[in-house]
Protein backbone atom coordinates (compact mmCIF):
# COMPACT_ATOMS: atom_id res chain seq x y z
CA UNK A 1 0.00 0.00 0.00
CA UNK A 2 1.74 3.67 -1.03
CA UNK A 3 0.70 6.02 1.83
CA UNK A 4 1.56 9.65 0.45
CA UNK A 5 1.57 11.27 3.99
CA UNK A 6 1.52 14.95 2.24
CA UNK A 7 -1.37 14.13 -0.33
CA UNK A 8 -3.35 12.75 2.37
CA UNK A 9 -2.85 15.48 4.94
CA UNK A 10 -3.43 17.93 1.59
CA UNK A 11 -6.96 16.22 0.58
CA UNK A 12 -7.63 16.06 3.68
CA UNK A 13 -8.07 20.01 4.09
CA UNK A 14 -8.58 20.83 0.72
CA UNK A 15 -12.02 23.32 0.59
CA UNK A 16 -11.49 24.09 4.20
CA UNK A 17 -11.62 27.68 5.22
CA UNK A 18 -9.38 29.75 6.93
CA UNK A 19 -11.18 29.70 10.25
CA UNK A 20 -11.07 25.88 9.87
CA UNK A 21 -7.52 25.95 9.18
CA UNK A 22 -6.83 28.11 11.74
CA UNK A 23 -8.52 26.34 14.34
CA UNK A 24 -7.21 22.98 13.22
CA UNK A 25 -3.62 24.42 13.66
CA UNK A 26 -4.39 26.19 17.37
CA UNK A 27 -5.62 22.91 18.52
CA UNK A 28 -2.73 20.69 16.72
CA UNK A 29 -0.43 23.09 18.95
CA UNK A 30 -2.13 23.10 21.73
CA UNK A 31 -2.66 19.17 22.20
CA UNK A 32 1.07 19.06 21.81
CA UNK A 33 0.02 15.09 20.39
CA UNK A 34 2.93 13.70 18.04
CA UNK A 35 0.12 12.62 16.21
CA UNK A 36 -0.13 15.65 14.73
CA UNK A 37 3.25 16.88 13.98
CA UNK A 38 2.52 15.51 10.48
CA UNK A 39 0.13 17.70 9.72
CA UNK A 40 1.60 20.80 10.91
CA UNK A 41 5.26 19.30 8.66
CA UNK A 42 2.88 19.53 5.79
CA UNK A 43 1.57 22.60 6.46
CA UNK A 44 4.97 24.26 7.58
CA UNK A 45 6.34 22.75 3.97
CA UNK A 46 3.22 24.52 1.86
CA UNK A 47 4.44 27.82 3.64
CA UNK A 48 8.20 27.27 3.40
CA UNK A 49 7.75 26.54 -0.38
CA UNK A 50 5.38 29.97 -1.01
CA UNK A 51 7.36 32.09 1.55
CA UNK A 52 9.48 35.41 0.47
CA UNK A 53 13.40 35.19 1.42
CA UNK A 54 12.00 37.91 3.93
CA UNK A 55 9.45 35.57 5.74
CA UNK A 56 12.07 32.52 5.78
CA UNK A 57 14.20 34.51 7.15
CA UNK A 58 11.60 35.89 10.06
CA UNK A 59 10.61 32.16 10.79
CA UNK A 60 13.95 30.97 11.07
CA UNK A 61 14.75 33.93 13.78
CA UNK A 62 11.64 32.84 15.70
CA UNK A 63 12.91 29.52 15.48
CA UNK A 64 16.68 30.11 16.88
CA UNK A 65 15.50 31.83 19.70
CA UNK A 66 13.02 29.46 21.04
CA UNK A 67 15.16 26.34 20.41
CA UNK A 68 18.30 28.91 22.10
CA UNK A 69 15.68 29.55 24.98
CA UNK A 70 15.23 26.06 25.48
CA UNK A 71 18.58 25.11 25.59
CA UNK A 72 18.74 27.69 28.37
CA UNK A 73 15.88 26.73 30.21
CA UNK A 74 17.51 23.42 30.48
CA UNK A 75 20.69 24.52 32.19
Amino acid sequence: MDTNIRQHIINNFSGDNFDTLRRAIDESVEAQDEVTLPGLGVFLEIIWENASQELKNEMIEIIRKRVQKGLEDDL
